[in-house]
């Protein structure tokens, strides 16, 4: 099967539709776990443990240049002004913006685990007890099936 024709068939199926969807989602999801993070979470971080504020926390590499007037350990500032640093603050936000992320799928995928699995659970309940129920039986048709047997096995017309 040639590429263009696969693709094709690809996109019929309608799974580029939902990947899409959820990468939308996602996306906005992002926005949602990033204001979170940045708004609630690491100001109640920071609170707890004394007034931490990550998004300073940097390891200057490079030398300030000269004429610079603004604070040495403000990390946005000193990115403008052009010294090399590594802002591992940054880091430590975007890893607990993971983890956040990650619990809220895990939740997700357990509650949709948990609703398979007892709708399965139910199917088969149902599937037992109907395979299970004695059906009564008629009599006069009994009685017919086995006519209708010894016709076949004779070489009967039937």
């Amino acid at each position: 099967m040639s590429l263009g024709k696969e693709f094709k068939k690809f996109v019929a199926r309608g799974n580029v539709v939902d990947l899409a969807v959820g990468v939308v989602i996602g996306a906005a999801f992002s926005g949602i776990v990033t204001q979170l993070t940045e708004a609630i979470i690491m100001p109640l971080i920071g609170w707890i443990f004394g007034d931490i504020d990550f998004s300073n926390w940097f390891l200057q590499l490079g030398e300030i240049p000269e004429g610079y007037e603004g604070a040495l350990d403000n990390y946005e500032q000193l990115k403008e002004a052009g010294v090399a640093m590594i802002g591992y603050g940054a880091l430590i936000t975007a890893v607990i913006n993971f983890f956040i992320v990650a619990f809220a799928l895990f939740m997700l995928v357990r509650s949709v685990n948990k609703i398979t699995e007892d709708m399965q659970r139910k199917a088969a309940a149902t599937e037992d007890s109907s395979t299970n129920a004695d059906v009564p039986t008629n009599p006069e048709l009994d009685v017919l099936k086995k006519i209708l047997a010894e016709l076949r096995k004779d070489g009967g017309a039937a």
